[in-house]
Parts: structure tokens; C-alpha cells; sequence
């Protein structure tokens, strides 16, 4: 019967283990998404400024 907890014990370890590392890389990936959709953004509006401006002096 011991046998049987101390699996149990491993096996309850090891399920927090990788719950954990699942939810650091869930927050990872959320955190890169969300700074490459900023990066993007920024980018796109500082392409789209020179065009206004040229647009502008003619």
C-alpha cells in the first residue's frame, strides 16, 4: 500500500510540475504575441508617416 502513495505522491509532483511549466509558457507566448502585435503596429505607423508627409508637401 505504500507503494501505491508514494506513486501517487510522484505522480501528483510531477502533474504540478508540468501544469507550471504549461503555464509559464502560456503566459511566454501571450507576452511575445502581444509585444511582436506592438512592434508590428509601431512599425507600420512609422512606414505610413513619410507617406503622409510627402503627400502633404505636394
Amino acid at each position: 500500500m505504500s507503494n501505491l502513495i508514494a506513486f501517487g505522491r510522484m505522480f501528483l509532483s510531477y502533474a504540478v510540475l508540468v501544469i507550471l511549466i504549461a503555464a509559464v509558457m502560456a503566459v511566454a507566448i501571450f507576452l511575445g504575441i502581444t509585444i511582436a502585435k506592438k512592434k508590428n503596429a509601431k512599425a507600420e505607423a512609422e512606414a505610413a508617416k513619410p507617406a503622409e508627409d510627402a503627400a502633404e508637401e505636394a
